[in-house]
């Protein structure tokens, strides 16, 4: 089978006043005809940099390809440097025989234009059609990729579609001259698991009727595992491992790639700790990688599993506690406001008449598609929304009862921990400061310097180190962030904490870096969490029992592993089955032999 695209040696250079990084460090690869290359790594490998160098859209500056050839072989076998064309030579292949899906839809798509528009733009400007005929071929892609009600979509603004109809309109839109190859820059890594499985499978087809390849970059294995031929592995700019697919699942070499493949939280067994990938490498300051001692992903996996009589056991310990949360016949309604003098015209009833409870030292997890009422819920008991009805008792009090004063003491004892570290902290105050400013606010201790050191020994407990005190939130990556906004939440000793989708934005690596923290930490004080994720292989980690949430509704709660082994509800049934596996077995599956 001919390659379609080969790319040779390419270095991708970014370079400020007193140093350069190489983003893309020396590399090799071909994408052959009809096939799927999945681009796997963390953040900062390199994958988008590789991905956008061969599109060509390498900002300069402060970005430059230095070196390297990228070659586009035509239908009839012509073979083209892409960097050698003119700017004006290559938006013929931009966009029209290679196109991209970009990472993140809204920001994709310009807002002030409606979505058909901004395909029958893309059409017109490579293909010389009348705007009808551009008008109909939209209509046509955007029921291939099966949006609801085209005729309508087809007028709407970004801002009027979820997360997963804008993405099918960005798919629609780099489908629309019909490329050979397709770019998708983690298409699916913002969208809920149900979501995600059905743009999967939905590319898969449109790959198969059209007989395209594709270039599919995550930081996610169990992705890979459900729709790449090839897999090549970044690390820091460098291509640490390549071959197919099932090469790289059923045997891989390099201890980078046997990380990534065990951090992911399983689905199979409960285990105590995630495994990292500094379980299988060290790496010295030169940057120089040496495995440590050879263990199977499988042997590890094992170490670190819980036995049935410790899950047995601990879940009749917490069963003979006094609850600390109980929640009773939660309601939040919205109103909707119609008409020129915005008269209530209806509800909308995000959280309706819900009740659970939470023991002490316990991990509910709360899971459910975006819309469903997880993180209304959540900010309901913490009354940053005030309920419309129901009670909540949190270690005896009614909360809903509290005054401003009397809720503001409470607010010591539980806490939240938001979705997005960066926009939760204050870009103007240095993580210190962000810190200590909780401690002042409630005046805990006699002066700053005792609040100093008490911020040190948080920093310390999140594995931060006392440097950063005085740096800054835009200095960190993702992963730091969050343990940031987790060290805050810890600061005034809080018995109970609200995770709120505190993990979905980070890589897998750094995911389970994360939730081991949060384990290790609610064991060391005893802290009582309610996790909230649309995530269930997630929350199946960390969480001691689950409710699941739909529509406003808990519609059923057990523990962890009798929700996953034997779930009663459909609904229930549908999160398992859109996740994500990431095992070998279901990559055999997939070139299984047809019998």
């Amino acid at each position: 089978m001919s390659n379609l695209l080969e790319v040779k040696n390419l270095v991708t250079e970014f370079r400020s006043e007193t140093y350069s990084v190489r983003a893309a460090n020396n590399i090799s690869f071909s994408i052959g005809r009809g096939r799927t290359l999945g681009i796997v790594g963390e953040s900062g490998s390199g994958k988008s940099v590789t991905s956008l160098s061969v599109m060509r859209l390498i900002p300069n500056p402060p970005g430059k390809i230095t070196n390297g050839e990228i070659l586009y072989t035509s239908p009839d076998g012509t073979q083209t440097d892409l960097l050698k064309l003119p700017e004006d030579e290559m938006r013929k292949y931009r966009g029209n025989r290679i196109a991209m899906i970009f990472q993140e839809p809204m920001t994709s798509l310009n807002p002030v234009f409606r979505c058909g528009d901004q395909i029958i733009e893309a059409i017109q400007l490579h293909q010389q059609v009348s705007k009808e005929e551009a008008r109909n071929r939209t209509l046509q892609l955007l029921r291939e990729v099966q949006l609801p009600r085209p005729e309508t979509m087809i007028d709407q603004y970004p801002h009027q579609l979820s997360g997963g109809q804008k993405q099918r309109v960005m798919i629609a839109m780099a489908m629309s001259c019909n490329p050979d190859l397709l770019i998708a820059d983690e298409p699916t890594t913002a969208l809920d698991v149900t979501v995600q499985a059905t743009i999967l499978d939905l590319m898969r087809n449109l790959q198969r009727e059209r007989a395209m390849s594709m270039m599919f970059i995550t930081h996610d294995l169990g992705v890979i595992a459900e729709i790449a031929d090839d897999v090549i592995v970044m690390y820091k700019g460098n291509i640490v491992e390549q071959g197919s697919v099932l090469q790289i699942f059923e045997d891989p070499q390099h201890p980078y790639t046997k990380g990534l493949l065990a951090c992911k939280p399983r689905m199979d067994t409960k285990l105590r700790i995630l495994p990292t990938v500094r379980d299988f490498m060290d790496e010295s300051s030169d940057g120089v990688i040496t495995e440590r001692a050879r263990i199977s992903v499988n042997e590890l996996l094992h170490d670190v599993s819980f036995t049935p009589d410790e899950i047995a056991a601990r879940t009749a310990n917490l069963a003979t506690r006094t609850p600390l949360l109980n929640v009773e016949n939660l309601a939040v309604h919205f109103p909707i406001k119609t008409g020129i003098f915005s008269r209530t015209s209806g509800w909308v009833k995000a959280v309706d008449d819900i009740s659970f409870h939470v023991m002490p030292g316990e991990t509910l997890g709360l899971v459910g598609e975006s819309g469903c009422g997880k993180t209304t819920t959540g900010r309901a008991i913490l009354r940053l929304v005030e309920p419309t009805g129901g009670r909540v008792f949190f270690d005896g009090k009614d909360v809903r009862g509290l005054d401003k004063q009397q809720m503001m003491q409470l607010r010591k004892d539980f806490q939240i921990i938001f979705q997005d570290p960066y926009s939760s902290l204050n870009p103007r105050l240095s993580v210190g400061s962000a810190i200590m400013e909780v401690l002042r606010v409630h005046n805990i201790f006699a002066n700053d310097t005792e609040r100093k050191e008490h911020v040190l020994y948080l920093l310390d407990k999140v594995n931060l180190l006392p440097r950063h005190f005085n740096n800054y939130p835009h200095e960190f990556s993702g992963g730091q962030r969050q343990r940031i906004c987790i060290a805050r939440a810890l600061a005034l000793k809080p018995k109970f904490l609200i995770c709120d989708e505190s993990v979905s934005a980070l890589d897998v690596s750094v995911q389970a870096q994360v939730l081991n923290l949060l384990v290790s930490l609610r064991d060391e004080f005893n802290l009582t969490y309610i996790f909230i994720s649309h995530d269930l292989s997630v929350v199946k980690f960390i969480s001691d029992r689950i409710a699941v949430m739909n529509q406003g509704k808990i519609v059923e709660t057990g523990t962890a592993t009798e929700i996953y082994s034997a779930p009663k509800e459909e609904y229930t049934q549908r999160l398992i089955h859109a996740i994500p596996l990431g095992t070998v077995d279901v990559v055999r599956e997939r070139f299984k032999p047809a019998s």
